[in-house]
């Protein structure tokens, strides 16, 4: 069986994903005050259904970061945050320097 992918954010980051055959989630500029909760919940529902990959920009993890550590240690879905179209905020490669810190032991990033 095929993993579904699906991409969270605002429509302007997140519309072109859908002509690569993504499922697209997008959050409305105005909802932002109740966007950690609805992220929450959003990715909640996704996991259910069996998404396999959870792309999400980097704002809404901001406003919300305790949400993918829910599922950092299961094997599915896998939440990524993805920059937005404001740019990159440090918080994917934050996670990646973290991730290879834990599996090498120690920051092989570190200047």
């Amino acid at each position: 069986m095929r993993s579904k992918i699906a991409v969270i954010g605002d429509r302007e980051s997140v519309a072109g994903f859908r002509a690569v055959g993504f499922d697209v989630f997008d959050v409305p500029e105005a909802e932002k005050a109740d966007s950690g909760e609805q992220l929450s919940n959003l990715i909640s529902e996704l996991a259910e259904k069996q998404y396999g990959i959870i792309f999400v920009t980097e704002e809404l993890i901001s406003a919300s970061p305790d949400t993918p550590d829910r599922y950092r240690n299961d094997m599915l879905p896998a939440v990524i945050p993805i920059p937005g179209r404001n740019g990159s905020m440090g918080i994917g490669m934050e996670n990646i320097h973290k991730n290879v810190e834990k599996a090498v032991g120690a920051d092989i990033f570190n200047d």
